[in-house]
Parts: C-alpha cells; sequence; structure tokens
C-alpha cells in the first residue's frame, strides 16, 4: 500500500503525465467507423481520463500534458477543471494541434479507431514542462507507457521520476501500450494490442525499478518485460522491480502480486468480480486504474483496491464513451453496497440517476431568475395593441440586458427565455455569464400537455446547447380525470427520458391551481405521482402555496424520493410584488426551494409600455432592472444573504 511521506503535506494525491486528446466516438453501435454519423465528444488520453477518473472518485489529482491553443485545447482544460483535476500542469502548444481520436462500437469487444496524432501537442511535452514544485506537491506521479516512445516525452516523465523518488513520492506506472503510437502498428490498427518490439521492451525495462505499483494487461506485461509468456513477464518484472504489480485480465478482473511471484499465475490477491454485458472496452483500463488508485493512495487493503478497480472497469465496458462514464463516488459506493440487477449497467436507472446527478456542471445552490418564456400573454398584447410579433424579439433581449445589469456577473442569477421569439435572446445571453439558462418546451396552455413545435421532443434536443435546461410547464392537479392524468404523465415520462438522452437539465412546472383546490396536500401528492412513474427532474417550478404546512410536505416528498434534486424554485402568476415577497418567507419551511423564476411581475408594465411605443429601450430596461432587483434583494433578505 502507498504511505505519504511524514515529513510533509501534499496537497494533490497523484498526477498524471501523458496522453490527452478529444475523443469522437461514434453514435451508430454496430457501425463500421466508415459507416458512423455523428459523434460524441468526450475527453480521451489514458493519463488524461486517470486524472478525471481519480478525481470523480474523491481524490486530488492533477494533469501534465499539452494542448493546441484551439478550441479543443480549451475544451480540455476546461472539462478537466470541471471534474476537478489540477490544470496548472497542463501547457498550451501555440505550434501544433490537440490530438483527436475517432472511434466506433463495431461490435461487442470490437471498437476500430484512428488516432489523428501527427505532430501533435502532447507528444511535444518535454522536460521545461515538469515543474519540480508541482510534482512535489504530489503524493504520487503516474507515468505512462506511450510517453517513452519519443525522446522529448521519455526526459519529461524520467525528470518526473526522479524529482518524486528524491522526495519520497510513489512512482505509478500504466504500462498504456499502443503498438501504433510506437510505429509498430499502420493508422487503421489503433485496436491493436500487442506487437512484440526488443525497442519498447527496453525503454519499459529501464523505467521498472523506479516503480511502487505497476498496472498492465497481459499483453503489457509481456511487453513490459520482453518475455513470452505472462508468468515469465511477471518473474522478469519482479526481478527487477520491488513494485505492487496489477495484471489486469479484462472480464476475469485481476489479480494483484505484492510480494515474490510463484508458479502458479493465480497466486495472487484477487477483487471481488462483476459479471456484466461487454459494450464497449475501451477505456476500462483507466476507470480500472482510477478505481485501483481510490483504494492505494488511501491505504486500502489491496483486495478492496482490486475490487473497486474492477467495479470502475465494469462501469466503462458497460457504457459507450471514456471518461464521461467513469463512476464517481457515490455511485460505486451505491454499486458496491447494493448491486444492480441489470448485466448492463448502462440500463439501471437508480444507478444511472446517481451518475448523472453527481456529474452534473456545478452546484447552484440559489437561483433567481427573470422569467421571458412567456408567448402568448405577449403575444395578446401585440393583439390588442395592433403590433407586430416581431417587435417581441427585440424586446425580450430587452430583458435579457435587464437580468445582466442586476446580475452583473455574479453567480446565482438567471433566465428562462423561448424559442419561438427568443432565439436572438439566447445570443444575448449566452455571453452574459448568467449561471443557468431555462428554455420551454410545452405548448403554451396546452391541457392534456403537448410540445409546442414537435411531439418528437428528442430530435429537438440535440440542437440545443448542453446548460440549457428544458422546462416544460403542465397543468396538473391529482384530482384530474384518470385519461387525462395518464396522458399527461406518459408525456412527461417520455420528456424524462429524452432529457436524460441526450444530456440536458429538466425542471418541471407544475400549476395545479387551475385546475382545482390548492390544500396542503395538493402539490406534494402529485409530486409523489410523478415520482412514482420514476420521473426526476432537476428542478421543479412550483406556484406559492397557502401554508409551511404545505411547503414541509413538499419537501419531504423530495427528501424521500431524490436528494440529489438541485431544488423548487417559484413562479410569480403575475401576482404583486408584495405577495410574491410574502410567498418568499413562507419559503423557510422548505430548504428545497432554492430561488424564483418570476416574470409578469417584473416585466409586464415594461412589456406594455415599450410595445405601444411609450416607453424606449433605455426606459423599459430600466423598468424591468428596478423590479428585478427588488425581487432578488427581497429574497436574499429572506434567507439572511442580504
Amino acid at each position: 500500500m502507498a504511505q505519504s511521506n511524514p515529513g510533509s503535506q501534499p496537497e494533490l494525491d497523484v498526477i498524471t503525465i501523458g496522453r490527452s486528446s478529444v475523443d469522437l466516438y461514434g453514435q451508430q453501435i454496430g457501425s463500421r467507423l466508415e459507416d458512423i454519423g455523428s459523434f460524441a465528444k468526450s475527453v480521451g488520453g489514458c493519463p488524461a481520463n486517470i486524472a478525471i477518473g481519480t478525481a470523480r472518485l474523491g481524490l486530488k489529482s492533477g494533469l501534465i500534458t499539452r494542448v493546441g491553443d484551439e478550441q479543443m485545447g480549451r475544451f480540455i482544460i476546461e472539462q478537466s477543471a470541471r471534474e476537478g483535476v489540477e490544470t496548472k500542469g497542463i501547457k498550451t502548444d501555440k505550434e501544433r494541434l490537440t490530438a483527436l481520436v475517432l472511434l466506433a462500437v463495431e461490435a461487442e469487444g470490437v471498437s476500430p479507431m484512428i488516432f489523428y496524432r501527427s505532430d501533435c501537442a502532447d507528444m511535444a511535452l518535454d522536460e521545461n514542462d515538469i515543474d519540480e514544485g508541482f510534482i512535489k506537491s504530489s503524493r504520487a506521479v503516474l507515468v505512462s507507457g506511450t510517453h517513452f516512445s519519443r525522446p522529448n516525452t521519455e526526459a519529461a516523465q524520467r525528470k518526473a521520476i526522479r524529482i518524486a523518488k528524491a522526495n519520497d513520492r510513489k512512482v505509478i506506472f500504466d504500462i498504456d501500450y499502443r503498438p501504433n503510437l510506437w510505429g509498430l502498428a499502420g493508422h487503421a490498427e489503433g485496436f491493436e494490442r500487442y506487437v512484440k518490439s526488443d525497442r519498447v521492451s527496453a525503454k519499459m525495462k529501464e523505467t521498472l525499478p523506479d516503480c511502487d505499483l505497476i498496472v498492465g494487461t497481459e499483453e503489457e506485461i509481456l511487453i513490459a518485460s520482453g518475455a513470452d509468456d505472462v508468468l515469465g513477464a511477471l518473474k522478469e518484472i519482479r526481478r527487477l522491480s520491488p513494485a505492487t504489480i496489477v495484471l489486469k485480465r479484462g472480464a476475469m478482473g485481476c489479480i494483484v502480486y505484492d510480494g515474490p511471484i510463484s508458479d502458479n499465475l493465480e497466486d495472487g490477491i484477487v477483487g471481488e468480480g462483476f459479471p456484466i454485458e461487454v459494450f464497449n472496452v475501451l477505456g476500462a483500463g483507466d476507470a480500472f486504474m482510477s478505481g485501483l488508485l481510490r483504494g492505494w493512495l488511501k491505504n486500502e487493503p489491496l483486495k478492496t483496491c482490486a475490487t473497486w478497480a474492477n467495479a470502475c472497469g465494469a462501469f466503462a465496458v458497460s457504457r459507450l464513451l471514456c471518461s464521461p462514464e467513469y463512476p464517481t463516488w457515490a455511485e460505486l459506493d451505491f454499486f458496491l453496497k447494493h448491486g444492480s440487477k441489470h448485466r448492463a449497467l448502462r440500463k439501471d436507472e437508480a444507478i444511472n440517476h446517481i451518475h448523472w446527478a453527481s456529474t452534473r456542471k456545478g452546484e447552484i445552490p440559489l437561483l433567481m431568475a427573470l422569467a421571458i418564456d412567456h408567448r402568448s400573454q405577449l403575444t395578446s398584447v401585440c393583439d390588442e395593441l395592433g403590433v407586430d410579433y416581431k417587435k417581441i424579439v427585440a424586446f425580450k433581449r430587452l430583458a435579457v440586458e435587464a437580468a445582466a445589469r442586476v446580475a452583473d456577473g455574479r453567480d446565482g442569477y438567471g433566465m428562462l427565455i423561448d424559442e419561438r421569439f427568443g432565439r436572438d435572446a439566447f445570443f444575448d445571453a449566452a455571453t452574459k455569464n448568467f449561471a443557468w439558462i431555462g428554455r420551454p418546451v410545452e405548448l403554451p396552455g396546452s391541457k392534456p400537455l403537448r410540445f409546442e413545435f414537435s411531439q418528437d421532443i428528442g430530435s429537438q434536443l440535440v440542437e440545443w446547447p448542453l446548460d440549457h435546461c428544458i422546462k416544460c410547464l403542465c397543468f396538473y392537479h391529482p384530482d384530474d380525470p384518470a385519461a387525462l392524468k395518464t396522458e399527461q404523465q406518459e408525456k412527461l415520462r417520455t420528456l424524462f427520458e429524452a432529457a436524460r438522452k441526450v444530456g440536458r437539465e429538466l425542471l418541471i412546472e407544475i400549476i395545479a391551481s387551475k385546475n382545482g383546490p390548492l390544500t396542503d396536500d395538493t402539490i406534494s401528492t402529485a409530486m409523489e405521482e410523478l415520482y412514482a412513474l420514476g420521473i426526476k427532474p432537476d428542478w421543479w417550478k412550483l406556484e406559492p402555496q397557502a401554508s409551511t404546512a404545505a411547503w414541509e410536505k413538499i419537501d419531504a416528498v423530495i427528501a424521500k424520493n431524490d436528494p440529489w434534486c438541485r431544488g423548487i424554485v417559484l413562479l410569480g402568476l403575475e401576482a404583486p410584488a408584495d405577495e410574491l415577497v410574502k410567498g418568499f418567507e413562507a419559503t423557510l419551511a422548505a430548504p428545497s426551494v432554492k430561488g424564483f423564476a418570476v416574470g409578469r411581475t417584473i416585466f409586464a408594465d415594461a412589456a406594455r409600455g415599450w410595445l405601444s411605443g411609450m416607453l424606449n429601450d433605455e426606459e423599459a430596461i430600466a423598468d424591468m432592472t428596478e423590479r428585478f432587483r427588488q425581487l432578488t434583494e427581497a429574497w436574499l433578505k429572506t434567507r439572511g444573504l442580504h
């Protein structure tokens, strides 16, 4: 087990060194790479994957690599930072492009890939990119086999090893053998796992004596040792190094060797295995390493380390992508405690929900949103005034400016904007650094619920920016006729499934007061009914309640059914501002209420004045700014934040 230097207190647990790329995964499963029509983008490359995988499992990780001075390089830096990886070791190379990898799942265990790595940024890493202070800030460094394939990258890794050894840091070796990255296979042979090479073996063997942990597949153990059989390879590695050796064996799990190598290959420490359906093997080794290091760097027993490694590998092979699919600690812990009835883990709704909720972009503990997603209300004003609907487009841009003035770049502010009249407003909002942007999908006023542009909702959502939240208003009451209730439930379930499939957050807005009496149990009962269908929105948007008891029951329903829910925002229904403020105070009984998304209370007067020509642009903006500011100040005051 790893031991930290008692004379120091490193800030990081592990720094990984080497490859980083953008992986483009074919989304049509069972197709040749030639036939793929669309791709999903993610961070890739063994060390980058491990940095993200360990960060998700609660370790403090860092990454040393190079990326290009372009959008893909910035994507790697930004996504790594979002995942919690320390990025100060990622250098930007102004002369070279970020590496790309194209991949497909052609059949079970068959994943052709093409590496676009000609003079790429990460292979230009050199000794100058290795900062002694950064290496010393970590308890361990992880070097990877591919970066011993060129003199400059080899020199960088060997410098990192020297610094680590001189400062009593641990050295981890991921053999990471890709023959074509050593020039031993053609461009089309990216999936080739083994080509014997004395040159490669010599480089690997130079590294082994300095290592504390060595991890590889059977093929990688062979190349690292130069031997022709696995048992002989293990003995040769042990002759050169006292390191803990971990032999990865795919579906058979792994064996850990922490002492002499006997003549029995099975004579080692074996972790618990997890029989699952193999969907895509790419990146499974990096997930495995992440789970292994979570245990090894926290001094867990080696059997536990191996079990966690096997479990993380199982998650990876059951899903499509690499790093985005790796489990978080919450997800792994749930799986270890409860298991899964599905051999295909990607089909387990409980696990998938934890994965989704624990990897969402950032926390939003406070949300104060200006809702300008209204369509029918504004067209009615235009009809009354005889004004062209095109003016609504311009007015919504004024509302964005008003909200931005109040937000002033601070966290906790957002907007609801519709697609019908708000496309230009979306472009404006994208430049304002709002914490949250939502957009509606419901046909205004529809009951039963209908989507606005097409009932094939999934095809619409694919075009949305990833950080736009789906908002759907449903006029739903527990006392609705059974047929109506069933139809609306099915529609919401379809929307929920589509949202998860395309990776967009979902806000469900429930208005019950227009359908029947609003009692202390009405909304909590409605929410319970939707939760019973497996619908778990990221947000709820609810109308003000008549009592604190109602809010307490709502809060209890969320706590019972989905502790991962981001929370509730309060809607306005054009209520006067003073009534809304009273409603704010009542929500103190429900910690799940995180803020509000109010529209007409803020913009109604300005809209009528501007559309009629009584107000100019600045006057309309100023009116909305002041009303929105007053509401935000009232909200913050109720929470003791202002």
